[in-house]
């Protein structure tokens, strides 16, 4: 019996320690990756605030020996960064809205809607999600030309107001939900709007902020399409400015790192504190579209 108990109690401490070596090893491994994604964004920041000497310097330093503000001010002083910042506000919520309400719309219609070629059609919005903008840029700047829309607003949000891969993870919750919700809304007397913003939009609620936040940082980040119809900096937003600003310093002496890498910690500031603030609904919003 002594045997017995020594034997299970043997085999109940190697498990607990192997348990122990594997927290430990993933906990390991999670910090290593952590680190490795973080630490650009680290260099990025402590950069923008080293003088030019310093970060010219053979042997790297890891912290500023000393702090400096005036890439900072000269990023504000010598660009219109205040403009391009505006620009991308303007364009990125109008075209967030937009995706919005017509991705709300067009996810209802597919997932609770009956009309002919439905499944077509959504097959169609999927076929979407496949085409590069490389491959549709052209006939759609054609006719932004032709309506006169290059250096316009008009120009930088119409075109993006519509999402397929917006349509696609809300019809994927739409669909999830019980009819027996939407016929209680229609006892209630609800109409179709009714029912979309009281019943489906509040129980999809995380789906619908996590696709609203992709869009928003989408917009933010978008590059190709603005740079495509924008020719005056009256229109052109944050991502192009860096690319203008790094541009401004090629033909010196040496690139003003320091003041590049402050263009770009104000640029991705809003970007970063909304994923912060709202990464619970990513992460729930992801976690549910995956189940559908």
């Amino acid at each position: 019996m002594s045997n017995y108990n020594s034997d299970s109690s043997y085999a109940n401490h190697s498990i607990r320690t192997k348990k122990r070596i594997r927290a430990s090893l993933q906990y390991f491994f999670a910090a290593l990756i952590t680190i490795i994604m973080i630490f650009p964004l680290y260099w990025m920041v402590i950069s923008s605030f080293k003088t030019t000497e310093e970060i010219l310097r053979t042997v790297p330093t890891f912290w500023p020996t000393t702090f400096q503000l005036e890439s900072y001010s000269a990023v504000f002083t010598q660009f219109p960064m205040w403009r391009f910042i505006l620009n991308t506000l303007i364009c990125t919520v109008s075209c967030t809205l937009l995706q919005l309400v017509i991705g709300v719309l067009a996810a209802y219609a597919f997932s609770k809607g009956e009309f002919p070629g439905r499944d077509i059609v959504f097959v169609v919005i999927l076929g979407a999600l496949m085409v590069p903008i490389q491959v549709t840029f052209i006939p759609t700047y054609i006719l932004v030309a032709r309506l006169n829309w290059i250096n316009t607003f008009a120009g930088l949000i119409v075109p993006e107001a519509a999402s397929a891969y917006f349509i696609f993870m809300l019809r994927q919750n739409f669909k999830a939900v019980d009819e027996s919700y939407i016929d209680a809304g229609r006892v209630d007397g609800m109409g179709r709007l009714g029912i979309i913003r009281h019943v489906l939009v509040p129980m999809c609620k995380p789906t619908v902020i996590t696709v609203t936040i992709i869009a928003f940082i989408n917009g933010w980040n978008s590059y190709f399409w603005p740079k495509m119809v924008t020719t005056r900096n009256d229109y052109r937003t944050v991502s192009i400015a860096l690319k203008e600003i790094s541009s401004s310093f090629a033909g010196l002496e040496f690139m003003n790192f320091n003041k590049i890498m402050a263009a770009s910690v104000v640029t991705i500031i809003p970007v970063v504190i909304l994923f912060l603030l709202c990464q619970r609904y990513i992460l729930t919003g992801f976690s549910k579209a995956a189940m559908k």
